[in-house]
């Protein structure tokens, strides 16, 4: 399992990680996580990692937003094209 070290640098480490594989990655971290058998040291870093993967797919749900934002030329809600 690679681990994150530093979130800032998720998109430098993880380049090809699509969004819907971070986000399998990161319930998958999650459910180890809420197991509790996972030791201290383990939990720490999947807790990290996990950290790094929730600021990247927030990151490119923004983007996402902003894209959506442009084409619709508003809030990005369809009824401000009405």
């Amino acid at each position: 399992m690679g681990i994150i070290v530093n979130p800032d640098k998720v998109k430098e480490k993880q380049p090809e990680l699509s969004f819907e594989e971070a986000l399998g990655k990161l319930e998958e971290i999650v459910r180890k996580l809420e197991s509790g058998n996972a030791r201290l040291d383990e939990s720490m870093k999947l807790y990290e990692e996990g950290t790094a993967l929730v600021k990247y797919c927030s990151q490119t749900l923004e983007k996402a937003q902003q894209q959506i934002i442009t084409l619709t030329g508003g809030s990005g809600s369809p009824e401000d094209k009405e």
